[in-house]
């Protein structure tokens, strides 16, 4: 019988025990490679809105289930927030106490849209705008982007003032959330802004006033033209006068030539003599 070694055998033994650990390690690494990667928890839009000074909206979203539930729904895809700062919700409470569940889920969900817009996309994005609250052609709730430089301005036909992106709060696909300064109103929920009047016509102008130089002028004109010349030695007497007129003015009374009032003028001076 051929006998095996002891020697070769050892060091058989010891070649597996040190491959051993080996294969395990290399067995063990090609399963985890094979793992996929859990994907990172989407993020919270309600807290990351706190964190950049929209707590006050943050809450409202918060108490309303089915706001909450679709701004979460949204992240998945892509969701644009608008959230208003606290002083401007805090102002527009009293409207907001007065509109239904429904309602206010609407106007909350009015303040996002379903695409990931980066600040620099949103410059570039003049015209109306679906949201979380449009419903195909139950209801429209679209708002305006319009800009003005590096301003980028929301507006809707339910308010005179538009809202202006006041900072980024949040960017990172596919969530982005911008502070605005105002509330957004929906026309669905809020009267549109009525036209302004036309503006009322001019006054004519009054034709301009005589200057008091001019005023003492004229009337000096006036004064001069009434006022009597100087007296003649042979002017006639007022009384004379007042009768000669008298006389004139009545019908059918003689007229006698002046030459005979001149005589006897004379002849009266002439006995006074």
């Amino acid at each position: 019988m051929h006998r095996f070694p002891l020697g070769a055998f050892a060091a058989a033994a010891a070649l597996v025990l040190l491959l051993l650990p080996l294969a395990s390690a290399a067995t063990a690494a090609k399963a985890t490679a094979k793992a996929p990667a859990a994907p990172p928890a989407p993020p919270n839009i309600t807290a990351l809105m706190s964190k950049g000074g929209c707590k006050a909206f943050a809450s409202l979203v918060s108490k309303s289930p089915d706001a909450l539930s679709a701004f979460q729904s949204a992240v998945g895809g892509g969701v644009t927030a608008f959230c208003p700062m606290d002083d401007a919700v805090r102002g527009f409470m009293p409207s907001y106490r007065n509109l239904s569940a429904d309602g206010k889920a609407s106007l909350l969900l009015f303040h996002a849209v379903p695409v990931y817009y980066t600040l620099r996309g949103l410059k570039s994005s003049n015209g109306p705008m679906n949201t979380l609250a449009t419903d195909g052609a139950a209801s429209s709730y679209n708002l305006t982007v319009q800009n003005a430089g590096d301003q980028v301005t929301l507006r809707t036909p339910a308010s005179d003032d538009p809202a202006r992106v006041r900072s980024t709060v949040y960017d990172r696909d596919p969530v982005a959330i911008y502070a605005v300064d105002a509330v957004l109103e929906p026309v669905e929920l809020f009267d549109p802004v009525a036209d302004a009047p036309a503006p009322a016509p001019a006054p004519v102008a009054d034709a301009p006033r005589a200057s008091s130089s001019t005023k003492r002028t004229r009337h000096q004109r006036r004064r001069g033209a009434d006022a009597p010349g100087p007296a003649a030695d042979d002017a006639t007497p007022a009384d004379q006068r007042k009768d000669s007129r008298k006389n004139a003015a009545a019908p059918g009374a003689p007229c006698r030539p002046r030459w005979l009032d001149a005589v006897a003028v004379a002849v009266a001076a002439a006995l006074a003599a």
